[in-house]
């Protein structure tokens, strides 16, 4: 289980303990982060999961694929080193921690 903190992008943080195997696109909607659309369930078929990642996670996360590269395109305010589809971030151990903050909103 990993502790993932959602921070709205009116500043309210919601620290959630998500299992690992979810993703952390899983953990904000099962547990009612607002801010988290999820549109296509978790396909990688929508931007509405959108994200910006803590500065010092950036790097301690798998490379984006080039699905959710091409998906990003479409989310708002896309920011080519932080944002991140929560759909296709899993969850282990190793992201215990995690820091994300939502955009104003999500198209």
């Amino acid at each position: 289980m990993a502790k993932i903190t959602y921070i709205e992008f009116n500043g309210t943080e919601h620290v959630i303990d998500v299992p690992n195997g979810r993703t952390v696109m899983e953990g904000a909607r099962d547990n009612g982060v607002p801010g988290i659309d999820a549109d296509c369930g978790g396909a990688c078929a929508c931007s509405t999961c959108h994200v910006y990642v803590a500065a010092d996670w950036v790097e301690k996360l798998p490379a984006k694929d080039p699905m959710e590269e091409d998906m990003l395109d479409f989310a708002y305010q896309p920011d080519a080193v932080r944002s991140r589809l929560t759909c296709q971030i899993k969850v282990s151990d190793a992201i215990d921690g995690l820091v994300v903050n939502l955009p104003e909103k999500q198209i």
